[in-house]
């Protein structure tokens, strides 16, 4: 390993273990991308193992540290550290933004990375933080113009602020830092619910990028935050129709959307992450919800069945979850029903395709009757 060594660093003597064996001297790695940042922030020694590490490990399988044999001293490096590509590609930005604006008020809507050195940094060059992480305001809102620059962290932000910002004028846009990979999960929750399908996301609740997909979620589908698989437990039992609803609103009071209705809105879910969670936890929260089934009894009435007081009654009594039947069946049954667990499952139509086509062969059929 000692050749590897020296076509990582020329000035590097010992062993190096947790790179590919295979790996010949002088061979050219595939580079991702590369950006520009303070030299306080970056090492090239340290990029270089990086580098080799992630030729090596395309898939990131192997969590092994990196493994420097001096004789005397050994020195182990976790597999994954330091700046990430997002992070990176912010900082990158933010520095530019910076030294392009000399003349302008510079705010960045919260810290920039969770880097105090990156932070602290910042400040010194003048640039202001509007809110602290966990969201109270250190500049208020009326205090900016249009004039300013105001910097989007990697975290992403939130559809409210951006809407808060664009009134006062500022374009976000020209100034956003969010990492590619938040937004690609922001893609992800959309596709999801646009499928009818309610989202779940694995995040911290008070953390600016689960506040961020958490908004751009439910602005088009039913979501809910869950902090870790022990709240997942606590989710398979609405799930199940085992707890009651108003418990629910307990449980996770400040981590659902507004009119979440957990009889009808987990019925159908997705999971999204934090990219900073532990893909291994997210994946162990897919698996588990996966397997957390309703089961139910199905009790079988021929069609357009005229249901008596009798009937009702007795499905009634021997069913102590939830009763779903039909939109048709439910209106039928309105002045039957004793109890307030009947439900209905709503019918919608909707067109793949050539639904104008329908429609005018309804008008014609209409018109010429």
């Amino acid at each position: 390993m000692d050749q590897l060594t020296k076509s990582l660093n020329s000035d590097l003597i010992g062993n190096f273990n947790g790179l590919p064996d295979v790996l010949p001297v002088r061979r050219t790695l595939k580079k991702m991308k590369s950006f520009s940042i303070p030299v306080l922030f970056k090492s090239n020694l340290i990029g270089k193992i990086k580098e080799a590490r992630r030729f090596g490990d395309k898939m990131k399988k192997n969590f092994e540290p990196s493994h420097f044999d001096f004789g005397p001293i050994e020195i182990l490096i976790s597999r994954h550290f330091g700046f990430c590509y997002g992070v990176e590609n912010a900082v990158e930005t933010a520095y530019r933004i910076v030294e392009e604006n000399p003349d302008k008020r510079i705010f960045l809507l919260s810290e920039m990375i969770h880097n105090p050195a990156v932070n602290a940094d910042l400040l010194d060059r003048g640039v202001e933080f509007i809110q602290d992480t966990l969201g109270n305001q250190l500049v208020a809102w009326d205090q900016l113009t249009s004039d300013d620059v105001v910097i989007v962290p990697a975290f992403g932000t939130t559809l409210e602020i951006q809407e808060i910002l664009s009134n006062i004028g500022i374009d976000i846009y020209s100034y956003d830092t969010t990492c590619p990979f938040v937004e690609k999960v922001w893609n992800r929750a959309n596709s999801i619910g646009q499928k009818n399908y309610s989202v779940i996301v694995h995040g911290k609740p008070s953390h600016e990028e689960t506040k961020a997909t958490f908004s751009h979620s439910k602005s088009v589908t039913p979501t809910l935050i869950i902090k870790d698989i022990n709240q997942a437990r606590q989710l398979a039992d609405y799930i199940k129709l085992e707890k009651d609803s108003a418990e629910f609103y307990k449980e996770f009071e400040g981590q659902y959307s507004e009119g979440f209705d957990p009889s009808k809105d987990l019925v159908r879910i997705g999971v999204v992450n934090q990219t900073t969670m532990l893909a291994t936890d997210t994946q162990e929260i897919v698996d588990f919800l996966k397997n957390s089934r309703v089961v139910f009894e199905h009790i079988s009435y021929s069609d357009h069945f005229n249901y008596s007081q009798n009937d009702i009654d007795k499905i009634e009594k021997n069913s102590n979850k939830l009763i779903i039947t039909t939109e048709k069946d439910f209106q039928k049954i309105q002045l039957l029903k004793r109890k307030n667990k009947w439900v209905y499952l709503e019918i919608k139509i909707e067109f793949l395709e050539n639904e104008s086509i329908f429609n005018s062969l309804i008008d014609k059929a209409i018109n010429t009757s």
